[in-house]
């Protein structure tokens, strides 16, 4: 895609949805990051289900440590790998508590240091908790990156970096949330809905779909 392709790209999913807002359901930046690694091979609706519960009673680093790793596993339960997740929320915030006040950290380098937390959770929590313009890659916008020809790339990484370069700084704050909302609901990986896609003649897919 062109530089003047990917500014009428973003302008057009801005116009549409002007602040764009995680699926994922949460109150603070604590409850956001345990949100986030929660979601990891995991369904924002199925994390929901299980944090409705538990961040009403738990919303703090103290609260969540004091349920215990059982505690917080039976919360989880229905969550895939709620063993790992049980545990590394655990230790995580343990470490909030010990070593940061008991607050979420505002670097990428601390936050990547918790348990469970790898850079593309980083990157949520970055942006959406402090307001700082990153990437975060997952499934549906390493499918965009490559699908459209915005950002090829054979990794998560090399994608994200590609997208850092071309996308305008005017719509960096909020570039991840459009691309991943439009990846979940419109450009999906089996049968992507291009009738329905405001930006699918700015797009370099060849295999567009047409309508039934």
């Amino acid at each position: 895609m062109k530089k003047a392709q990917i500014q009428e790209f973003f302008e057009r999913l801005r116009a549409e949805n002007p602040e764009p807002k995680s699926d994922l359901e949460y109150t603070n930046p604590f409850t956001l990051l345990v949100a986030v690694v929660l979601s990891a091979q995991a369904t924002d609706a199925g994390v929901n289900k299980a944090t409705q519960h538990l961040f009403p009673i738990a919303d703090t680093p103290e609260k969540m440590y004091a349920l215990g790793e059982d505690g917080i596993r039976d919360y989880i339960k229905t969550i895939g790998l709620f063993n790992a997740k049980a545990a590394n929320v655990y230790k995580l915030c343990k470490i909030l508590i010990d070593e940061h006040n008991s607050e979420v950290p505002e670097t990428r380098e601390q936050l990547q240091a918790l348990p469970g937390v790898g850079r593309k959770t980083a990157n949520v929590v970055l942006n959406i908790a402090f307001g700082q313009p990153t990437m975060a890659v997952d499934t549906h916008i390493f499918r965009l990156g490559n699908r459209t020809g915005m950002a090829k790339g054979k990794t998560p990484d090399a994608v994200e970096q590609k997208l850092l370069k071309v996308v305008p700084k005017e719509f960096m704050q909020h570039a991840h949330h459009w691309l991943i909302l439009h990846g979940r609901y419109i450009c999906k990986a089996r049968k992507p809905r291009c009738p329905d896609c405001i930006v699918a003649d700015l797009c370099g897919f060849k295999d567009k779909t047409t309508l039934d």
